[in-house]
């Protein structure tokens, strides 16, 4: 073996070492909930989004309603999976009582957002947040996201991802904030 294949080898262990050392010292991505900005109860961070419908949604304006605001990209497959779910459980049931609903694209535009509402046949209000600046407000990562702001336009209910238990736990929290309402 030559003094250059033997400094090439020692070279090549050094950096493949190197780079296994680097990779062992990154640091494990945020959780959902170390990267989400709002907190139960505080007033919830005011927005305007352009809507699907070519009008605008602004949050303060649903003051003394009960209002779900659910975080959503069309690429996203809890996002896919949720969207029958926000439809019939939540929409169908809630809608005619009062609720407020609006899903708001992350990042993505109108002619994106359009085929996905007509696939997956969701028949209330739909925002866009292209440059992300809504759900800044509210978090750095994560979707789907819902938040339900009371009448007060305090939050009442936040969750990340979609697990039955949370999407249930949402049901309740938008049932029990418009009996109050009444």
């Amino acid at each position: 073996m030559t003094k250059t294949t033997l400094l090439t080898l020692v070279l090549l262990a050094f950096l493949s070492w190197n780079a296994l050392a680097a990779e062992e010292e990154k640091p494990p991505p945020p959780t959902p909930e170390a990267t989400t900005l709002t907190k139960l109860g505080q007033m919830a961070p005011d927005f305007t989004v352009a809507t699907m419908d070519g009008g605008k949604f602004t949050l303060s304006e649903q003051k003394g309603r009960v209002v779900l605001i659910n975080w959503f990209a069309t690429w996203c497959p809890p996002c896919k999976e949720e969207m029958p779910h926000l439809q019939t459980e939540v929409w169908e049931k809630f809608g005619a009582e009062g609720l407020v609903m609006i899903s708001v694209a992350r990042e993505e535009a109108a002619d994106v957002v359009a085929p996905f509402i007509k696939k997956y046949k969701v028949t209330w209000p739909f925002g866009l947040d292209p440059e992300r600046t809504a759900y800044a407000k509210y978090a750095e990562a994560y979707i789907p996201r819902n938040t339900v702001v009371g009448p007060d336009g305090s939050i009442i209910f936040q969750s990340n991802g979609f697990e039955k238990v949370d999407f249930e736990a949402m049901i309740v929290a938008i049932g029990e904030a418009l009996s109050a309402q009444k």
